[in-house]
């Protein structure tokens, strides 16, 4: 077969698959894990293979119209070059890893057969963003993706957590696409085509008249798609959902897909220096923010929520620099050791007897209970503070490099504030992003919580891949040398200064972390277990949340007592309520925007029931009066009709002289 037709079946396996899950899912079960796992195992090598016949050469295209649209056409478009190619790998693996694992983490689950369907259908969208040529076919994947997280956030719709976190990743999202589609279309408009190429052809000759307009309006829908502030509040609400789906999400699908977009169009965005600025600003307020917020956490999955939302965070940086060959190294990177903590963290939450959410502090007894999670997850860890030689290392570095690069005037791609503002961020979130994981290594395998009831080894679909996926967060960094054709032969290469500096401040980070809990572990330790012990500054809410017991459906209560040597609490002093709630931006957005709509709403119901609804009941009210009157006057009585029938005539003749009267006179 020729590449382009490989190509095709990458994304057209998983969504036959899909398909064939929801159709044979009642009538056929034992059919279902075959249709979900197979499709998406043989797309995986097939992307492989297109990998390696592309070889990081010149980008392979083909295209087909597909229909008369006007000015600007539509065509069904494939655009493969190196960037493609690997991320296509990335997905392929991950989405295979995620549904082999789902066959034991939701073995009993009476929804696995339309779960395993809608997971092979996200898997197929992100491969045609990725593939495609054409930015509305583009849209069509970009799209389908929005959907399926709403259905597999919710996956657990009878808990109001599901729910609410699926309409919030919902809306969220479909807020930035609105300004996004507009960009798409302002963009077609100055370009005249929809198809990439063709549009990069056209920026390169000086034809995009509204670039920052445009840069602006695509952001927007960036921001949503890959959680950026101030977009950024659905991702971690949507843990509510399975593990599995989580991993798919923040390693492989929807959150890369902005990232990849812009990646995609990035000679679109260095045509404004403004733009670049403001996506500067946004990863840099992304970064810390949420490295202070995952520090506060309490929930694994919230943790590792918000570290994706700062690791996209450097990918933003990178882009807003100039160097999408970093941006695409750290999303590949970073794709497979946060697949590997999350699946990790689904064997930690499926040992301790909970579902989908769970408490470190309550964590106790699980270091030699599950070592396979144990050992991945700390490789995982290790890549996620970029400490040498593992993945994130040598990806984080990239990012750092091209950072200084800019700020230095060594390139100029972007302006040097974009670059300073970069570094000076990436810096100080690699501090953060060590202390986080730190501290969930420690409460999650080292932790006072009391021991939970032993539910048994956990199966063998979920801890085999998570070795799998150590091998690329182990390996993909030492690779940099080698992969530098698919990366437009640019170098991946630390320089000694960032290298220094950046492993320095993380070496700093973790330190600092567990002298902080070595110093509350010895409070605590004077304390009973159960007890709570707070920092002074701590909020008496936030005090009594923790001393409840954790309730999530599907396995029960969360057994054990919270521990109360959390170094989170300690760093963070005051800060800390403030980052427990994300900086209370949800509480910001419902006070500017939820309550002015719910009052527009109240109004428009009022107008509609005591104006609208009058002017119906009215009309109603007087067809029964005028009903009412004309049946009494239905009597029956021939003597009373003629009666009535000659007064009638008798007033209609006078009305006819008094009318011919004055018609004389006049």
């Amino acid at each position: 077969m020729t590449t382009t037709t490989l190509a095709v079946l990458v994304p057209l396996l998983p969504f036959l698959g899909a398909a064939a899950g929801l159709l044979l899912g009642r009538t056929a079960p034992g059919y279902v894990r075959p249709l979900a796992v197979l499709p998406t195992l043989v797309a995986a090598v097939l992307a492989v293979v297109v990998a390696a016949r592309q070889g990081g050469g010149p980008a392979i295209d083909a295209a087909t119209r597909l229909t008369p649209t006007g000015s600007v056409p539509i065509d069904l478009a494939l655009h493969l070059d190196g960037f493609a190619v690997l991320v296509a790998v990335l997905v392929g693996l991950v989405a295979t890893c995620v549904q082999i694992y789902s066959t034991g983490y939701l073995r009993d689950d009476p929804r696995y057969p339309s779960y395993a369907a809608l997971v092979s259908l996200f898997t197929a969208a992100m491969l045609l963003v990725v593939y495609s040529g054409d930015l509305m076919v583009l849209m069509v994947g970009w799209e389908i993706m929005g959907i399926c997280s709403y259905f597999l956030v919710g996956h657990y719709w009878e808990t109001p957590e599901a729910r609410a976190a699926s309409l919030k990743a919902f809306l969220v999202t479909k807020l930035g696409d609105v300004p996004f589609l507009i960009g798409l279309f302002a963009l077609a408009a100055d370009t005249g085509t929809f198809r990439i190429t063709g549009i990069l052809g056209a920026v390169a000759n000086g034809g995009l008249d509204h670039p920052t307009v445009i840069a602006l309006l695509l952001l927007a829908g960036v921001a949503g798609k890959s959680a950026q502030f101030p977009l950024h509040t659905w991702l971690p609400d949507a843990m509510a959902g399975p593990t599995p789906v989580s991993a798919l999400i923040h390693a492989a699908t929807m959150v890369a897909a902005g990232i990849y977009f812009v990646a995609r169009l990035l000679p679109v965005f260095a045509e404004s220096g403004a733009a670049l600025v403001v996506l500067a600003v946004m990863a840099a307020v992304t970064m810390i923010g949420s490295g202070l917020s995952a520090l506060a956490q309490d929930d694994i999955k919230r943790v590792l929520a918000y570290s994706t939302i700062g690791q996209l965070g450097y990918m933003s940086g990178a882009l807003a620099v100039g160097d999408r060959g970093a941006a695409v190294f750290h999303l590949l990177s970073h794709g497979a050791f946060k697949a590997v903590l999350f699946l990790a963290a689904g064997v930690v939450i499926h040992a301790a007897g909970t579902n989908s959410l769970a408490a470190m502090s309550r964590m106790g007894g699980l270091a030699k209970r599950v070592p396979d999670a144990y050992w991945t997850m700390t490789v995982a860890l290790l890549a996620l503070a970029a400490i040498p030689p593992f993945a994130g290392f040598f990806s984080k570095e990239a990012v750092l490099v091209a950072a200084e690069h800019t700020a230095l005037g060594d390139r100029h791609v972007a302006p040097a504030a974009a670059g300073w503002t970069v570094l000076v961020a990436g810096l100080l979130a690699a501090v953060l992003t060590a202390a986080y994981a730190t501290r969930l290594w420690l409460l999650a395998f080292r932790g006072r919580g009391a021991e939970v009831p032993d539910h048994g080894r956990q199966p063998v679909a979920m801890t085999a891949v998570l070795w799998v996926l150590a091998i690329p967060t182990i390996a993909f960094g030492l690779t940099v040398g080698v992969i530098t054709d698919w990366f437009d032969g640019h170098s991946l290469t630390p320089t000694v200064t960032t290298a220094v500096l950046s492993t320095g401040v993380a070496l700093v980070g973790g330190l600092v972390t567990y002298a902080a809990w070595r110093h509350t572990t010895a409070l605590a330790a004077r304390t009973p277990v159960g007890a709570v012990v707070a920092h002074p500054d701590a909020e008496p809410a936030l005090v009594e949340a923790e001393a409840m017991t954790h309730h999530t459906a599907g396995y029960g209560d969360t057994p054990g007592t919270p521990d109360p040597a959390d170094p989170g609490r300690l760093l963070l002093g005051p800060l800390h309520r403030h980052a427990a709630t994300g900086f209370h931006l949800d509480a910001l957005y419902t006070k500017l925007f939820v309550r002015p709509v719910q009052a527009a709403a109240s109004l428009v119901r009022f107008l509609d029931r005591e104006v609208v609804d009058t002017y119906v009941r009215g009309s109603g009210t007087g067809a029964r009066l005028l009903g009412t009157a004309v049946r009494r006057a239905q009597t029956g009585n021939v003597q009373t009709y003629l009666s009535a029938l000659l007064a009638g005539s008798f007033v209609l003749a006078i009305a006819a002289v008094v009318f011919a009267t004055v018609n004389a006179g006049s």
